[in-house]
This record gives structure tokens, C-alpha cells and sequence, in this order.
């Protein structure tokens, strides 16, 4: 898939992983359009890259989705790629009942979100001549962290959501990309909590050249061990990652 001359549409695109790729993108020569609840991070990748166009939603709501797929499709005629990005982590444990409201936010925002924009724009998009939906998910989409429950339910969910619309779309022109990052260093969840992460500029090293070269499936660092393992191993690396500290 070329990386350039594409317009595409970014969620969550102010900072982190959608603004790094946001970044890759303008630089290959394609139109950007990143979408984002903070106002004040949308304006600092304005100012950092005038090219790109921004639009403040929030996208747990239904109103705000409906309305960013008629705007991007309005303006932006030639919109062809969808960039499913935008995520939140919620660490707090189940047993906590003050806690289902920050858990239904989660699930808003990475699941039912990408599941509707989706399906508002697979019309315009099949009408492109070269397509694309790329699905961000995650190497918790195959072994959950506990202290993060909903977090990993969500992005299991995406990656089988993903796997379906690949399959129903297969006769179209649109393909289906799913990016399967490991820990990235971004404030994902709070500030500091991912430092130990990979850098999202080694994530994007290796993951866009892939796409380029038209895989499907692009996991990255320990998230592509996890997405090839077998039960028993991924058994044991669920076991090393929730043991509890000593």
C-alpha cells in the first residue's frame, strides 16, 4: 500500500501513537486530518505541522461520530484511509463499583467508536479507488494485563472485529490493516505509566515499511511474539506479566 498520496482521516491523532503517524504520513505526501478531544493537543500539532487539518470531537458520543464521517467525507472528497487510533486505559480493579463508569467510557471509546465510524464510512470508502481501514490494537489483545481489565477486553474485541470486516470486505477495494503495538511510551492511561515502552518512533520504523509492503497483520517487539504464540506460551507470558510485584 502507498504511503503517500492518501487523504486520512487520524483518531486520537493529537499526540502519541496518531500524531507519529500522522507525521510519517504528511511526510510521504498525503493529507492528514486528525481528530482528538484535546483542543490544546490538536493546536500544538497545528502549529508543529501546518498541513494538517484538525477537528475536536469526542468520540464516545454517537452525535460526534455521526458528525465528524459527514464532515471529513464533505470536505475532504478524497478521504480514503480511516486510521481507527483513539483509545483509553482505565486501571482499576472489577470488584470496585465506582469504577463502571470510567469502564463505559472505555469501552465507547475503543470499541463501539471504531466499530460505528467504521461502518459510517465504508460507504465513501468503497467508492475510492485505493482504500484502507487500519485498526490500531494491541499486544494485550492476546494476553491481558489484569490491573487494566476492560482495556484488554477492548482490544481482543478489535482484533476479531478486525478479522471480520477483512473477510466481509475481501471482494472490495478497501483492505484491512491492523497495527499491534507492544508498550509504547505515550501518557496512554497516565502519565509515566509506559516509559518502559518502545519508542513510538521504533514502532513506526518497523511497522509502516510492513504495510507499505502490503502485509495485513503488522504486530511489533514483544506484541508479534504474543500475536504468533501458542496457548501454553501464552499461558506463561500472561503468568509473567500479572505476577504480583515481590
Amino acid at each position: 500500500m502507498e504511503l503517500g498520496g492518501n487523504t486520512v482521516l487520524i483518531t486520537g491523532g493529537g499526540s502519541g501513537i496518531g500524531l507519529g503517524l500522522a507525521e510519517r504520513l504528511l511526510a510521504a505526501g498525503s493529507e492528514v486530518l486528525l481528530c482528538g478531544r484535546r483542543e490544546e493537543k490538536l493546536r500544538e500539532a497545528k502549529a508543529k505541522h501546518p498541513r494538517v487539518h484538525t477537528e475536536v470531537c469526542d468520540l464516545t458520543r454517537e452525535a460526534d461520530r455521526i458528525a465528524l464521517a459527514d464532515r471529513a467525507t464533505r470536505e475532504f472528497p478524497r478521504l480514503n484511509v480511516l486510521v481507527n487510533n483513539a483509545g483509553i486505559q482505565v486501571r482499576a480493579r472489577l470488584d470496585d463499583p465506582a469504577g463502571w463508569p470510567r469502564f463505559r467510557e472505555e469501552l465507547s471509546s475503543n470499541l463501539e467508536a471504531p466499530i460505528h465510524l467504521s461502518m459510517l464510512l465504508l460507504p465513501h470508502l468503497a467508492g475510492q479507488p485505493r482504500a484502507a481501514i487500519w485498526n490500531v490494537s494491541s499486544g494485550l489483545s492476546f494476553v491481558p494485563l489484569t490491573r487494566a481489565p476492560v482495556y484488554g477486553a477492548t482490544k481482543a474485541a478489535m482484533h476479531s472485529f478486525t478479522l471480520s470486516l477483512r473477510h466481509q470486505l475481501a471482494a472490495t477495494s478497501i483492505r484491512v490493516v491492523e497495527i499491534v503495538p507492544p508498550a509504547t511510551d505515550t501518557d496512554l492511561g497516565g502519565a509515566g505509566l509506559h516509559k518502559f515502552g518502545v519508542s513510538v518512533d521504533a514502532l513506526l520504523d518497523d511497522v509502516l515499511p510492513r504495510i507499505a509492503n502490503g502485509e495485513l497483520e503488522v504486530a511489533h517487539g514483544t506484541a508479534r511474539k504474543s500475536s504468533r504464540a501458542t496457548r501454553d506460551e501464552l499461558d506463561e507470558i500472561f503468568r509473567r506479566m500479572n505476577e504480583p510485584p515481590a
